[in-house]
């Protein structure tokens, strides 16, 4: 107690009392406590300091500060209450009669969600073991095997035959037209020399650019891309096309049709097909191609360029441009990941421009079928609602530049060629009020 008062009186420490310890080193931590509250600057003692002095403590005489709890003795009941407590449980054990349980137990009912659980994530493991086997398979390169039975799908899938259907029908149309009197055979002859010959321009146009549309979404999947058939045999499909169709066009129709059917090919393969990847006069060249099917059947009929075959030829000419350019519209990522320079892609204002700009000369060719001698003044009057609906959608095109209105204008120019020519050849003018105006003229 003395070293505790010879420190001095702490002024900050009230009801702070020293008890009696047993060693000497352990009566000085008072006073040493008291000198550490004069020191800091005269504060109160805070929670750190009992804290260090209690660390203190421990490290100099290595005591444990814990305390040990003894485990609680179970109870132990008298010997006359022991054996009560057995009689009745005896007699409760008696008047119980098992019972079969409604439920398996826990312990069942648990392994067999676990069995469960482990046959079905067996079962996933395996489904994708086996989803990436085929995965594996199919980026393998593997040997396409042909079969006589796909051949003919094969072949109609590389001559295209929907677009060799259109150009046989626009040439048979073409021969309808004109003012002579109408040859089944040269009319056959015609249309089946018309559809060899686009059977082969089509089958080396997809012979020239397979490494492109293996890029595109819309053509990955024709058949010398996917490799169903050789580059030799598409070849010598395209061969076996387009001998047998010039020879059927020059030698049984006559020798005009032959060469503007061979120079068709020659323009469709060798300007148009390469041109799309230099320059957007492709769409101009592409037109033309389209534009002389008409005019051969045409000069089938009548040995002759006039100026109805023109008309013909300019009407397929126009409606060619909203047609492509709505269709083209949709494409676009297609066609600039194909690495094709379409209007659509490198200049959109004019393919729209240009769309409305031939939806407007429809109006104006039909107007000019009467003058020329090739229909009634009942066409243009006729043609013009239809005509009209198309120049609409044309402005639609040009005006809103979106998907909506360039799928409404492409599917309004799949109806509106056929319905078209259908009109023009129920206005046509007969033979007999030609030869009527050609003496009256003489």
């Amino acid at each position: 107690m003395r070293a505790a008062w010879r420190c001095g009186p702490p002024r900050a420490l009230t009801g702070l009392f020293v008890w009696h310890l047993p060693k000497p080193a352990v009566r000085q931590m008072p006073c040493k406590f008291m000198h550490c509250c004069g020191v800091a600057n005269k504060r109160w003692i805070t929670f750190q300091h009992l804290n260090f002095l209690k660390r203190m403590y421990v490290t100099q005489y290595n005591k444990d500060l814990s305390q040990q709890a003894k485990p609680k003795s179970d109870p132990v009941a008298p010997p006359f209450l022991q054996k009560k407590h057995l009689g009745q449980e005896k007699t409760v054990i008696r008047e119980i009669r098992p019972v079969s349980p409604l439920h398996p137990p826990l312990s069942e009912t648990s392994n067999r969600n676990e069995f469960k659980e482990v046959n079905s994530a067996a079962v996933v493991e395996d489904l994708a073991t086996a989803v990436g086997a085929e995965s594996k398979e199919e980026k393998q390169w593997k040997e396409m095997k042909l079969q006589l039975d796909d051949l003919p799908g094969i072949l109609a899938r590389l001559s295209k035959i929907k677009l060799t259907a259109l150009v046989a029908s626009t040439a048979s149309a073409g021969f309808a037209m004109a003012p002579v009197p109408f040859d089944l055979t040269c009319f056959l002859l015609t249309s089946i020399g018309t559809g060899l010959a686009s059977c082969a321009a089509n089958s080396i146009n997809q012979f020239f650019e397979v490494p492109f549309d293996s890029n595109m979404n819309r053509t990955k999947n024709r058949p010398l891309v996917r490799g169903q058939i050789s580059p030799l045999l598409a070849v010598s499909f395209a061969a076996s096309c387009a001998v047998p169709g010039i020879a059927l066009l020059t030698l049984g129709v006559n020798p005009l049709t032959g060469v503007l059917g061979a120079f068709n090919i020659f323009l469709y393969t060798c300007c148009y097909t390469p041109m799309k990847r230099m320059s957007i006069v492709n769409t101009w060249v592409g037109a033309v191609v389209g534009a002389i099917p008409p005019i051969m059947g045409w000069t089938a009929a009548t040995g002759s360029l006039d100026a109805g075959a023109l008309l013909l030829g300019g009407i397929l000419y126009s409606w060619q441009f909203p047609h492509f350019n709505a269709l083209s519209w949709g494409l676009r990522e297609d066609y600039s990941r194909g690495g094709y320079c379409m209007m659509s892609v490198t200049h959109p204002a004019m393919c729209r421009r240009v769309a409305l700009r031939h939806c407007l000369a429809l109006i104006g060719l039909s107007a000019l079928a009467p003058i020329l001698n090739v229909t009634t003044w009942n066409f243009p009057l006729i043609s013009l609602p239809i005509n009209l609906y198309i120049s609409y959608l044309g402005f639609r095109f040009y005006r809103d530049a979106d998907r909506s209105s360039s799928r409404k204008l492409f599917f309004c120019s799949l109806w509106h060629l056929p319905m078209l020519l259908l009109l023009m050849l129920t206005c046509k003018k007969s033979l007999l009020e030609k030869e009527d105006k050609s003496e009256l003229l003489s």
